[in-house]
């Protein structure tokens, strides 16, 4: 298989230790939300009002939540058994 890969294709490979392609994959995902939640951590400090802030709030929120199951997901690959 060359080019890139699908999430489907990568997830079907096994565990995280045999595909470095995966590996990179969740790489680039942390980087990509963590450039969200710099933004979003920038655009709530200097909110001009309330309710800019408070949006800006979720953003963050959701972008840490984001963070946290892009984590649990890649526990979960790590673990699957080769078969899966």
């Amino acid at each position: 298989m060359s080019g890139p890969f699908t999430v489907e294709q990568l997830l079907a490979k096994g565990p995280m230790d045999e595909s470095p392609a995966l590996r990179h994959l969740f790489h680039q995902l942390n980087n990509q939300l963590g450039i969200i939640l710099a933004h979003a951590e920038l655009l709530e400090t200097k909110a001009a009002d309330d309710m800019s802030r408070a949006r800006a709030a979720q953003v963050v929120a959701s972008a840490l939540d984001a963070m946290s199951t892009a984590k649990k997901i890649r526990a979960e690959v790590t673990t699957l058994p080769e078969s899966q």
